[in-house]
């Protein structure tokens, strides 16, 4: 069976098309800056790798292209859309609706479109994803797999915030997590990696967005990032936690209205806001060159997580290993050496070498005798959704 992981970002989509249930890879791909002028569709198969620029005005332009990669008769890899069994859509926010992986039907996509507004960078796109796809592929299943549903098993203590309760419970406010499918995917590695079973892991997700984790026994405990996908660690363009008397000195003293007070915290904030760069590589140059604004702001980004760290060392009595995962916590050794320094009070010791090395597969970072495994596990949100799409549509 084909199955087609559509993973749509605010102004991207990822790709792959798997053989299942054997896991083959038979292409895969992105599409980034939609909506611009200059927009991409990179695209790689067992045949052939190219990069196309061209205009891509929004979502369904951008997988229309897609199917037209899949379906062409030089490069393609299925003769037509029904070849395809099934399409898995990663979904940011399923609010307390949805704690597993889920047939989509017009009341699914009725509860995805309620809570745009708790992730309106995410939800949107995401929704898009699956509009189109049903009218690209009408004869395959559409299965959403929800970020928020691996974190639907933190208890009651981590996840109610001290808000009246009558409001709290009406309008289900309480901390729902995100990037799910990456913590739970690295989690299951580095538990299977470690060989124990009674585990205490700290899966640590960054990239554009950032999030982490307290995993124990394999199920989430507590997570940074809570009712919408802002708080917690800093991001590339969002602020993570700040003072909320902030938010209404910015309305009520300075004269922004609440959405514009949304758009600073989600758009312009982070480590743009900070410095004035989004992309972590061009901060890092800045700050060898000596940048100040720039090496402030990998300081503050690092120590926001070193807190983070200590509080899920605490709440689990303990930790086996640190995950780093994602595009910056897989490729950027400044920023895990930020990470881990002067944590060895609880064990955790970097070797600078091993964290130098770069590899497309789980690696160990720590020195010998570390009493803590530090661990670089590539992310595979891809498979992990194809995975469990397949396993629902096979019962």
């Amino acid at each position: 069976m084909h199955i087609l992981v559509i993973n749509s970002g605010s102004s991207s989509i990822k790709f792959q098309l798997f053989q299942m249930p054997n896991e083959r890879v038979v292409c895969s791909g992105l599409v980034e800056r939609i909506g611009l002028e200059n927009a991409e569709i990179h695209y790689k198969s067992e045949k052939t790798e190219i990069t196309l620029t061209l205009q891509i005005e929004n979502h369904k332009k951008g997988l229309e292209e897609v199917v037209k990669l899949l379906l062409d008769k030089e490069i393609g890899v299925v003769k037509n859309a029904s070849e395809i069994g099934a399409v898995g859509h990663r979904v940011v926010h399923g609010g307390s609706t949805f704690a597993k992986t889920t047939l989509i039907d017009e009341k699914v996509k009725l509860k995805i479109k309620a809570l745009f507004a708790i992730a309106p960078l995410h939800n949107p796109p995401n929704y898009a994803g699956i509009e189109v796809a049903e009218e690209l592929f009408p004869k395959a299943k559409q299965v959403a797999i929800f970020d928020t549903a691996f974190h639907q098993t933190i208890p009651e203590v981590a996840y109610t915030y001290a808000l009246p309760k009558e409001l709290t419970a009406k309008n289900k406010i309480r901390l729902y997590g995100f990037h799910g499918t990456s913590h739970k995917y690295v989690s299951q590695k580095a538990i299977a990696h470690l060989g124990i079973t009674n585990s205490k892991i700290i899966t640590i997700h960054l990239g554009n967005g950032c999030s982490i984790t307290a995993v124990k026994n394999g199920k989430s405990v507590d997570h940074s990032l809570g009712f919408g996908p802002v708080n917690g660690l800093v991001m590339g363009t969002r602020s993570g936690d700040i003072d909320q008397s902030i938010i209404f000195y910015m309305i009520n003293t300075l004269g922004y209205t609440p959405k514009q007070v949304n758009n600073v915290l989600q758009k312009e904030s982070g480590m743009l806001g900070l410095t004035g760069f989004s992309d972590l590589r061009e901060i890092e140059a800045a700050a060898e060159k000596g940048d100040r604004d720039c090496k402030l702001a990998l300081e503050i980004n690092t120590y926001r997580i070193k807190k983070y760290i200590g509080a899920y060392v605490a709440a689990m009595n303990g930790v086996d290993a640190l995950v780093f995962t994602a595009g910056i916590g897989e490729n950027s050794d400044v920023v895990r050496k930020l990470v881990c320094k002067d944590l060895d009070f609880f064990g955790i010791d970097l070797d600078e070498e091993k964290n130098k090395i770069r590899s497309k597969t789980l690696r160990e970072i720590q020195k010998e005798n570390a009493k803590v495994k530090i661990l670089v596990i590539p992310t595979n949100e891809e498979i992990e959704i194809a995975q469990q799409t397949y396993q629902l549509i096979s019962k």
